[in-house]
């Protein structure tokens, strides 16, 4: 029997009707009828489902969706957050550490890099490949510490240059490996950050056009879910824009911090070996040639509070993408738009009508998952005992996941947008059934004019009610207000009361320039 192999379901028996009392004895008797019934029915045996041990990993056998069944949708991250990319920032960090060391006067023993020394690193920098890190991983099977792993496969490197032998020594000179980590980290999601942008960019591009192109299509509006005054589609796209504008332009303040500054962040070993040279401006120097911003106060760990604001930055995005998901989830199911379908695609397992919202529903999942994860890192990577724990390390391996979901949210997005068709009719249909959404600028204008207990009145005409166009009409022609204000009223109707909702959706790009 294969293993994915259902045993045959025996058929459910109908109850007999319950008697008011069996006999014991009766119970007695009928109990090897039951046993036998029970023994004569399949059965399975349990092992339908028994595990395939040593299964190779692939899109089909990954314990996680982002790299099994959306693999391809977040392939671009592997590059990143991979333990791959680990590894090779961690290389990277090491190299450039000794050549800094190289150019302090004071260090006489490790003299200026000749040209061809600096060649030498550059090509191991630049040729470090998936094997390499491979090896590195082998030699921690050993060492049973990942970076002490990276210090040992680089000397293996640097004996094989006359010059770089002479100093290997000082490859991870006064350095905790923590020193290491963080700049690693840091440059991992600085890498991240910028192939997630370009996503987060285009979703925000994709509603600002739909926002110029919406906006004099006028729409209800509902709060409490019951009709409001009326907006347009455009105006409500705008909204969202700037939101995710101003959330995106937050994340590209946030400075990534890096220490170099030892095991407690006091430059004890460094300060051992050479009292004379500034350590603190050496490590600046350092941190910032690296493209990041040097984090003066530090235990042996940098504290993690920029990765915190930078993760707040993503998932506020995330759960403004979520709640424009959801809308428009709505605003679907009650025809305002409309879904393009493509052949060959099943909305349904039985239902051959259906044209389901999934990819918004598929975005509206991965968004929790993402936030859920970037909400445990933000309020963990913060807190570490004393000078240092080791909690972050494990859940520092996690950042990717984060970005991952995030980055397949986005794209279910984008897809889900790319597949609406307004439909402008329902949405004048709805507006044309709702007159009494125009009490709100009637009482207003009886407000002008004096006119006594106006809210009253067309509380008394509308509420729980609908009024129709001429109801609304008949109501105001009997104010007694002024023939101008009068017939601005009479030619109002509910798809002409949006305020400045279209100049606000025109507006929308030059809002967003200024963020």
């Amino acid at each position: 029997m294969s293993a994915f192999t259902v045993a045959a379901v025996a058929p459910r028996a109908v109850a007999a009707p319950r008697r008011p009392f069996v006999a014991a004895k009766s119970r007695r008797a009928a109990a090897p009828v039951r046993r036998a019934v029970l023994e004569s029915a399949p059965v399975s045996s349990g092992k339908d489902f028994e595990p395939e041990p040593d299964l190779e990993l692939s899109d089909l056998t990954a314990i996680s969706p982002i790299d099994g069944r959306y693999g391809a949708k977040i392939k671009i991250l592997r590059a990143s957050f991979s333990e791959y990319a680990l590894v090779r920032a961690r290389v990277i960090v090491e190299v450039r550490w000794l050549q800094k060391l190289a150019s302090i006067p004071q260090i006489t023993e490790v003299p200026p890099l000749s040209e061809d020394a600096n060649a030498f690193l550059e090509k191991f920098l630049a040729d470090f490949s998936p094997a390499d890190a491979a090896e590195v991983k082998k030699v921690e099977r050993t060492t049973n510490h990942d970076v002490k792993a990276v210090e040992y496969v680089i000397k293996d490197r640097l004996v094989q240059h006359p010059e770089l032998k002479s100093i290997m020594e000082f490859t991870h000179f006064a350095c905790t490996s923590e020193d290491i980590n963080n700049l690693s980290h840091a440059l991992m999601l600085r890498s991240g950050v910028d192939s997630i942008l370009p996503f987060m960019d285009e979703i925000i591009d994709v509603i600002v056009g739909k926002a110029t192109e919406e906006a004099e299509t006028p729409m209800m509006s509902r709060t409490h879910g019951q009709p409001a005054s009326p907006t347009t589609l455009g105006k409500e796209f705008a909204n969202v824009a700037y939101r995710l504008a101003r959330q995106r332009a937050q994340m590209g303040k946030v400075p990534l911090y890096g220490k170099m500054a030892g095991a407690v962040g006091n430059y004890n070993a460094h300060m051992s070996a050479y009292p004379d040279v500034d350590w603190q401006r050496v490590a600046e120097e350092f941190v910032t040639s690296l493209g990041l911003t040097f984090q003066p106060y530090v235990t042996q760990i940098e504290p993690h509070d920029y990765m915190a604001e930078l993760f707040n930055c993503v998932q506020r995005f995330n759960t403004i993408v979520l709640d424009l998901d959801r809308d428009i989830w709505s605003y679907i199911s009650i025809g305002y738009f409309k879904q393009k379908t493509v052949a060959g695609e099943v909305g349904s397992s039985t239902m051959p009508h259906k044209v389901n919202p999934i990819d918004f529903e598929n975005s509206e999942g991965n968004i929790g998952m993402a936030n859920a994860m970037f909400e445990h890192l933000s309020a963990k990577l913060p807190v570490s005992r004393w000078q240092r724990d080791l909690t972050d390390s494990t859940v520092l391996r996690n950042m990717g996941v984060g970005f991952g979901y995030s980055l397949i949210a986005y794209q279910s997005t984008l897809k889900g947008l790319g597949k609406l068709e307004t439909n402008a009719a329902a949405m004048a249909a709805d507006l044309d059934c709702n007159w009494e959404v125009l009490a709100e600028p009637i009482q207003t204008v009886m407000r002008r004019h004096d006119i006594e207990k106006p809210y009253e009145k067309l509380k008394e005409l509308t509420r729980g009610r609908r009024v129709d166009r001429d109801g609304m009409r008949e109501f105001v022609q009997k104010l007694e207000m002024p023939e101008e204000s009068k017939q601005r009223l009479m030619d109002m109707t509910p798809a002409t009361y949006i305020g400045n909702a279209t100049a606000q959706a025109l507006d929308i790009v030059a809002k967003i320039k200024a963020l």
